[in-house]
């Protein structure tokens, strides 16, 4: 999803400005997670391995660390 962008020389109504911020708060989630995701540097930097599907195992190991960090975090907190 795109925000809507302002028109030259107008304004948006308020119905658009509000949908742009519901798409920024949905964003922000997803931001977030991908940021997550990339603290395995792996993840972060040029894969250059070549082996098939190898690449698909590394973005799942990734995620899956992600997940336990976030969850062991909440778990903490509660």
């Amino acid at each position: 999803m795109q925000p809507k962008k302002k028109p030259r020389g107008g304004e948006l109504t308020d119905a658009e400005k509000e949908r742009n911020r519901q798409i920024s708060k949905q964003r922000i989630v997803v931001e977030h997670h991908i940021v997550g995701v990339k603290r395995s540097r792996i993840v972060h930097d040029t894969f250059r391995n070549r082996k098939l599907n190898y690449d698909d195992v590394v973005m799942e190991t990734s995620c899956g660390l992600h997940n336990f960090r976030v969850t062991m975090r909440q778990r903490k907190s509660a």
